[in-house]
């Protein structure tokens, strides 16, 4: 009867170890998980900051101005502006 107790006993403390373990490695993942979400939403929040930033700095009002300012370029008189239509391959 005392081997059964044994047995038993051993059995159980694997059981009690197993799921001490299983539990920890649960709650180290979970925390893991939120870091990772909370990465995501930084990557999402700053990815649309720079989005914006693309747009703005882009736009063709703001692009004429810093060439005007900066570079000193007019835009050329309409005497000398020429549209050239692409040829379309067949």
């Amino acid at each position: 009867m005392t081997r059964i107790n044994v047995l038993l006993l051993c059995v159980l403390i694997g059981c009690a170890l197993s799921l001490v373990t299983s539990r920890h490695q649960a709650r180290r993942l979970t925390i893991e998980l939120e870091r990772e979400q909370s990465r995501a939403r930084q990557f999402d929040v700053e990815y649309g900051q720079l989005s914006l930033e693309q747009s703005t700095w882009g736009m063709p009002a703001r692009v004429e101005k810093v060439a005007h300012e900066s570079m000193r370029m007019q835009l050329p008189a309409s005497s000398r502006v020429e549209v050239v239509e692409a040829e379309v391959a067949k």
